[in-house]
């Protein structure tokens, strides 16, 4: 308990923000120097690096993310290896930037999302919605002699939010402008989108999940052309747009036009979402399949823009990160249907690595953990009030 006392008294913490994604391809792990709170926060990054994944271990955890395919003592070795893959992560990172590991004050660990059930249901007698995050946060503080904050969803899922979107708090305290409405869209395996308004609070701040990212071009990708990704959005553009696979995609879905606060995941946009298409649309060509999906993925943000947000909130800049950021067939298509009035840009143009923001921002929520400061938004979740996130993990 010392070392938790301790670390609360300090004013400048150097924290380690460790994210591994729906994308399954490793792990993101940020250090900073972290100053203040909320929006006083002031963050130095110290560095960065993407920590690939051992070979296979995607396919495993897909694997244990589907209820007809999972088995308990894969969950249960993998919530053990992966604190080990973390730890190596971290210290891979301070071993590239010279910076002993033994000066790191805080980890903040998303942990790896096997399920995500945010809708509530009956059992036995109670109404339970659900999220799983696996990656032991209490076993990585052990290993590397740490304090560590995780598992940030379940406390808000506890009081019925959704347990996502997380990084609307972080969106806030560093993007928020007085002179310019902002949304800032991460792509990931899934996208969300934060609302800001220029006249708004913390407590206005907007956000959910838009519907697919990168989850079915990269399964499209592995299927027909036997890569982990579509690298700048090259073989999709390669393509034409197929308008009647487009039109079973737009009948198919029904999140897209479901009103917030919402969240999704791999549960419904995984390969169960497209399965039945394969054979109705078998005779499509491998390439206008990957160039229609990409443009569904567009169509799925600029949609929920236009129903949920445009009225309210017309924005003037668009600012996207995650992976998906890097598909430049993607930016197009995204940039095309927002059109002139909307500013698009990459966040890395406003100082901030688009691979990097997610495991920044969980370092920063780990951070606001530790100064007692909820950090999730009932508007954007659903959650019954404002809670402090994270469960505290002690070396």
């Amino acid at each position: 308990m010392e070392k938790l006392f301790e670390l609360q008294k300090k004013e400048k913490r150097v924290v380690a923000g460790v994210m591994s994604g729906t994308s399954l391809n490793g792990v993101d792990v940020a250090l900073l120097e972290l100053e203040g709170s909320g929006v006083g926060t002031r963050i130095n990054m110290l560095g960065f690096m993407e920590y690939p994944f051992p070979p296979g271990l995607d396919l495993v955890i897909l694997k244990n993310s589907v209820k007809e395919t999972s088995n308990v003592e894969d969950i249960s070795q993998l919530n053990f290896l992966l604190p080990n893959i973390y730890k190596d992560a971290i210290f891979a990172l301070c071993n590239e930037i010279n910076f002993p590991p033994e000066k790191i004050d805080l980890i903040g660990s998303h942990g790896q999302t096997i399920h995500h059930l945010p809708e509530k249901t009956d059992w036995f007698g109670y109404k339970i919605s659900s999220t799983l995050q696996i990656g032991d946060p209490s076993v990585l503080a052990k290993l590397t002699g740490v304090v560590t904050v995780g598992n940030f969803r379940s406390g808000d899922v506890a009081l019925g939010g959704q347990g996502a979107p997380l990084v609307p708090y972080f969106d806030y305290i560093i993007f928020h402008s007085d002179s310019k409405n902002r949304a800032l869209l991460n792509i990931g395996g899934i996208s969300n989108i934060t609302v800001l308004n220029k006249e708004g609070t913390e407590d206005d701040v907007f956000a959910f999940d838009t519907g697919p990212g990168n989850m079915m071009i990269d399964t499209l990708t592995k299927k027909f052309f036997n890569k982990n990704y579509d690298e700048d959005g090259k073989i999709a553009q390669s393509g034409k747009f197929n308008e009647d696979l487009f039109n079973a995609l737009v009948t198919k879905d029904n999140f897209i036009e479901k009103s917030p606060p919402k969240s999704t995941g791999r549960e419904y946009y995984g390969e169960n979402f497209l399965i039945d298409l394969y054979d109705e649309f078998s005779d499509v060509p491998k390439e206008d399949w990957l160039n229609t999906i990409t443009e569904f993925t567009a169509y799925g943000i600029y949609r929920n823009y236009e129903k949920f947000i445009k009225d309210t909130t017309p924005i003037d800049e668009l600012i996207i990160s995650g992976g998906g950021a890097k598909n430049k067939f993607l930016y197009k298509c995204i940039a095309e249907r927002f059109g002139d009035s909307v500013e698009v840009k990459i966040i890395d143009q406003i100082g901030v690595s688009a691979d990097a923001k997610e495991a920044i921002c969980f370092a920063v929520l780990a951070n606001e953990t530790i100064n007692g400061v909820p950090t999730n938004i009932p508007k954007t979740t659903g959650a019954t009030r404002k809670t402090i996130l994270g469960k505290i993990c002690l070396p």
